[in-house]
């Protein structure tokens, strides 16, 4: 399992829309991933739409999710 430090992908900052955290960086916030994975969309047309986020922010991102979900 790979360790992935929150704050090396995730940053909330007040002068970032308002302190929402977005993938470092960039003003795309986190809950805009989610959103698209909800809606049924996959991490491509999020990536596509999105693309100041890479790759491996969104996965990363994803693993903190479950890693969230597996702890309870």
């Amino acid at each position: 399992m790979i360790k992935i430090a929150k704050n090396s992908i995730i940053q909330s900052t007040k002068d970032i829309l308002g302190g929402e955290p977005v993938f470092r960086g960039t003003r795309v916030p986190i809950r805009t991933l989610i959103e698209y994975i909800k809606a049924g969309d996959n991490l491509n047309d999020f990536l596509r739409d999105y693309p100041t986020v890479t790759k491996r922010q969104a996965i990363s991102v994803l693993e903190l999710v479950k890693e969230g979900i597996a702890r309870g």
